[in-house]
């Protein structure tokens, strides 16, 4: 095999500007998905049937769907619609986004309602309204219950990532597939693109290692 470093070397900075790119994506399609992901959590658990059954079917498209599919509808179909002209970046962090929040929304439900109802009927007789209850019992419990499949869902979705490749949304993948189409090699392209990938899946757990830890001790 005539493996190349030069040539690694010489489109690293095309690589670390993808790196970039993709850490931006991932960040803030983290934060939308998961503001979303709570507000769908809360619809789907509405005692009203007539309320939770949008969030229902919401959450059945976006998990009986594929994301390269989402995310070329979003692309081509909705961000011209709202716009006027598509943004593959802006592109890529709404099908994230509303993608992740389908996962999201049922790790915070599973989560609320593993907590017995009984903490919840002992904080309302000690005049606590239901709000309250939430922010200050449940959701604290519910929290560290959360955390390890929040976690894996953070590290799925950096991998998603990739998939704006499709879209021609500069982050890594992006490039990976540029330095091939250039040079037609794929052993340093993608064996780059994949370490590096690694290290951004390997240091996100550790992160969220470390936090499940300290939220366990407290």
């Amino acid at each position: 095999m005539d493996f190349s470093f030069e040539l690694i070397k010489s489109y690293m900075p095309y690589f670390l500007r993808g790196t970039l790119v993709t850490i931006e994506i991932s960040i803030i399609s983290i934060i939308f998905g998961t503001i979303i992901g709570l507000f769908i959590s809360i619809g789907k658990m509405a005692k009203s049937r007539v309320i939770r059954t949008p969030f229902i079917w919401y959450i059945n498209f976006f998990r009986g769907t594929p994301l390269v599919v989402q995310i070329l509808l979003v692309h081509f179909a909705v961000i011209p619609t709202i716009t006027g002209k598509t943004n593959a970046f802006l592109a890529i962090i709404t099908a994230l986004s509303i993608n992740a929040a389908a996962y999201i929304s049922e790790i915070f439900r599973a989560g609320i309602q593993s907590i017995d109802r009984g903490q919840m009927e002992a904080a309302r007789s000690l005049g606590m309204t239901h709000g309250q209850a939430m922010k200050l019992v449940i959701l604290p419990q519910a929290v560290k219950r959360m955390i390890p499949p929040l976690g894996n869902e953070f590290v799925v979705l950096v991998k998603d990532s990739s998939l704006g490749a499709f879209i021609a949304a500069p982050e890594l993948m992006y490039w990976g597939k540029a330095m091939q189409g250039e040079y037609y090699r794929a052993w340093e392209p993608y064996l780059t693109v994949a370490l590096i990938y690694f290290i951004l899946t390997l240091t996100l757990t550790y992160i969220l290692n470390f936090i499940e830890r300290k939220v366990s001790t407290e």
